[in-house]
C-alpha cells in the first residue's frame, strides 16, 4: 500500500473561482438535497408502516426497536451529513483494517453469537451485526481505493492489486458464513471498479473467473462430501441450505413443501394481493405463519399481499426517485472519491432491490439480503441512513476545482 498515489482533495480552490458562501437554508434548498431528503422521508415512513404491520402478530420482533433504528439512524446521518467527506480520502488502510476487525468481531468469545448457521453477531448490550455496519467501511474502502487512480485503472499489476484488496471484505465475511452480505460487498467493489476507470477487458476476465470460481466449488463439493444418515449428506464447501436455496432457484416448482417451500409462500402471497390488496393487518400469509421471515427477508410478500399491486409500485417508485435523485448527486460531485461514493451507494441499494424482490418472485435465488429502508432490523436501518448522510455530505461539501484537477499523484 505504500506505493499507492495520494489523494489531494482538501486542495483550495484557486483565487476567482471560489463559490460564494451560502446560508444553512439556501444550502438545504440547492440542488438535488432537498429531493434527497423528502424521498428518503416519505420512503422510510412507508417502509416502517408496512413493518408495523409485518411485526403487529409476531412476538419475536419489537417495532420500538425499528424506531430506535430509526432514531439511531437520524442521528448518523446528521453526523455524517455535516462531516467534510473529502477529509476520508486518504484513510484507505484505516478503513481495511476497520473492516476486518468489524467483520471478524462476531468470532471473538464470550461477546460472538451464533444464530441460522452463522456467527454474524456480537451481544454488547444489545445484539447487533458488524457486517451490516461494515457496509459503511466497504464503500468508503473501495472509494478511496479505486479513486487513488485518477480514473484510469489500466495497469495490469495495479489492478490485480485493487482486485485482491477489495475482495478481502469478502473473504472475511465468508467464514461467519454470510453470503448475503457478502455479494452485497462483491457488487459495491464491482460497480466502484467499472465508474472509477477500470478496462472493460479486465472487468470481463473477473466476470469469467468468478463464475469459474462457483462453478468449481459445486464440483469440489461433490467430491468432499460425506455421508451423515442414509441418504443424506453434508457439503465441506457450501451448507447445505446454501445448495438448496441455488436448486430451488433452478426448479422452483421442483418440491414445494421442503426445499421450496419459502418461494412458494412467498409466491402465494403476492399472487393473493390483487390490485388493492387485503389491508394493513389483514394478510394472511404472514398472520398464520405460513410466510417465514416475513418482517426480515420476506416483507416485501407481506407489502404485496396487504397493499396489492398499487401498493408495490408506489415502494418501486420511490425507490427509483431515491435512485436518481443520489445519481444526479454522484454526476454533479466535484471530485471522483466523492463520486465513487454515490455510485457504490446506489449500486448496494440497487442490488440489494433487485436481489430481494427477484427472490420472492423466484427470478434471482433465495439469500438473506433485505429490502432497504423496509425490513425490520435496527442495525440496517442505521446503516441506511448513515448512507444518506454520505450522499448528502457530497452533496453539500462541494470543491470548486473540476473532477480531474483534485487528484495529485505523489510517491
Amino acid at each position: 500500500m505504500a506505493d499507492l498515489p495520494q489523494i489531494d482533495t482538501l486542495r483550495s480552490a484557486p483565487a476567482g473561482r471560489r463559490p460564494a458562501p451560502k446560508t444553512a437554508a439556501g444550502a438545504l434548498l440547492a440542488g438535488p438535497l432537498l429531493p434527497l431528503l423528502l424521498v428518503s422521508a416519505v420512503l422510510v415512513a412507508y417502509g416502517l408502516v408496512v413493518c408495523w404491520s409485518a411485526t403487529s402478530t409476531d412476538a419475536n420482533f419489537s417495532f420500538s426497536r425499528q424506531l430506535a433504528g430509526v432514531a439511531a439512524g437520524l442521528v448518523a446521518m446528521a453526523v455524517l451529513w455535516r462531516f467534510d467527506y473529502r477529509r476520508l480520502a486518504n484513510l484507505t488502510i484505516v478503513f481495511l483494517i476497520i473492516n476486518v476487525v468489524l467483520i471478524l468481531s462476531p468470532h471473538l468469545p464470550v461477546i460472538g453469537v451464533t444464530a441460522k448457521g452463522a456467527t454474524s453477531w456480537i451481544k454488547i448490550g444489545m445484539q447487533v451485526q458488524p457486517g451490516e455496519f461494515a457496509k459503511v467501511t466497504v464503500v468508503l474502502f473501495a472509494a478511496s481505493l479505486v479513486a487513488r487512480y485518477g480514473g484510469t485503472l489500466d495497469d495490469p499489476r495495479e489492478y490485480c492489486k485493487v482486485l485482491g484488496l477489495l475482495l478481502v471484505p469478502f473473504l472475511c465475511i465468508m467464514t461467519q458464513p454470510d453470503l448475503g452480505t457478502g455479494l452485497v460487498y462483491l457488487f459495491i467493489s464491482a460497480v466502484t471498479l467499472v465508474m472509477g476507470g477500470a478496462k472493460l477487458k479486465y472487468l470481463l476476465v473477473t466476470l469469467a473467473a468468478g463464475i469459474a470460481a462457483i462453478a468449481a466449488v459445486f464440483v469440489i463439493d461433490e467430491f468432499l462430501k460425506y455421508e451423515t444418515a442414509p441418504g443424506e449428506y453434508e457439503y465441506r464447501l457450501l451448507k447445505n441450505y446454501q445448495r438448496s436455496r441455488l436448486l430451488v432457484f433452478l426448479d422452483p416448482g421442483g418440491d414445494t413443501s421442503g426445499d421450496g417451500y419459502n418461494l412458494a409462500q412467498a409466491m402465494i402471497a403476492i399472487g393473493s394481493g390483487g390490485l388493492f390488496g387485503k389491508g394493513l393487518l389483514h394478510g394472511t400469509q404472514a398472520t398464520y405463519g405460513y410466510l417465514p421471515e416475513a418482517s426480515t427477508d420476506f416483507i416485501f410478500c407481506v407489502l404485496a399481499e396487504e397493499l396489492g399491486f398499487v401498493g408495490v409500485v408506489a415502494l418501486l417508485a420511490l425507490y427509483v426517485a431515491l435512485i436518481v435523485v443520489a445519481v444526479r448527486i454522484a454526476r454533479q460531485a466535484d471530485d471522483l472519491f466523492g463520486m465513487l461514493i454515490v455510485c457504490a451507494i446506489v449500486g448496494m441499494w440497487l442490488f440489494q432491490i433487485l436481489e430481494n424482490i427477484g427472490m420472492t418472485c423466484g427470478l434471482m435465488p433465495i439469500t438473506g439480503i433485505p429490502l432497504p429502508f423496509v425490513s425490520y432490523g435496527s442495525s440496517f436501518m442505521v446503516v441506511n441512513f448513515a448512507m444518506l448522510g454520505l450522499i448528502a455530505s457530497v452533496c453539500t461539501h462541494h470543491n470548486a476545482l473540476g473532477r480531474k484537477g483534485v487528484y495529485a499523484a505523489t510517491h
